[in-house]
């Protein structure tokens, strides 16, 4: 069985809507509205404050959901405040009863308005059962294929000429014997320390030559 746990703003809501209720009621009766009609006045300031408070809610602020629900908090705060001593309930003023005795009015046109005044929502969609058949543009006559431009000898491009084959690149010259020397030593070198014979590469990369150079460098090392 689930157990019920109260709820500290459900019953706080209670006891001010509660206490709204009773404001009104005493405020409407002391106004001259006397059996079921000073219980009715509570009710229907409410109901307007809820309809208006659900319109701002779904639809989002508008000018007429603000509009009557300030009215209802006016006249809800109004009977809270009035109650408290601030007025003679005893000799209500005129303009007292004059509130008191046109508010069902008003309150029935801000009722129906909130009602039947579509929202900003409402009017943004169009209506689903609405009719709406689609018009097909008209068919257009098929057009004949274009035949291809004949084409003179004039006008296609001329033949580049071919191209000459890339020249050799000459021979490197003699080779300096102090280069060759020098090369010597580092053969000896990586062959002290790695044990193989050097590479073309790694001579080209050891001395900073020309790859023709080099090649020249190690055939005289051979």
């Amino acid at each position: 069985m689930r157990r019920i746990r109260p709820d500290a703003v459900l019953v706080q809501a209670v006891i001010a809507g509660a206490l709204s209720f009773a404001h009104l009621h005493d405020l409407a009766a002391a106004a001259g509205q006397e059996g079921w009609k000073a219980w009715a006045y509570p009710i229907s300031v409410d109901l307007l404050l809820v309809a208006a408070w659900r319109r701002l809610r779904n639809d989002g602020p508008s000018r007429l959901a603000w509009c009557w629900f300030l009215i209802a908090l006016v006249a809800s705060l109004g009977a809270n405040v009035a109650t408290a001593g601030f007025l003679d309930l005893q000799h209500p003023p005129g303009w007292l009863r004059f509130g008191v005795a046109g508010w069902p009015a008003l309150a029935f046109l801000g009722g129906t308005l909130l009602a039947h005044t579509r929202g900003v929502a409402e009017a943004a969609d169009p209506d689903p059962s609405a009719d709406v058949t689609p018009v097909s543009a008209p068919a257009l006559p098929a057009e004949p294929p274009a035949e291809p431009p004949e084409l003179n000898a004039t006008d296609l491009p001329a033949a580049e000429p071919p191209s000459e084959p890339p020249r050799p690149a000459p021979a490197p010259g003699p080779v300096p014997a102090a280069l060759v020397a020098h090369a010597r030593k580092v053969a000896d070198e990586h062959r002290a320390r790695t044990g193989d014979r050097i590479d073309t590469d790694t001579l080209r990369a050891r001395l900073g030559v020309p790859p023709q150079l080099a090649d020249s460098i190690a055939a005289q090392l051979t």
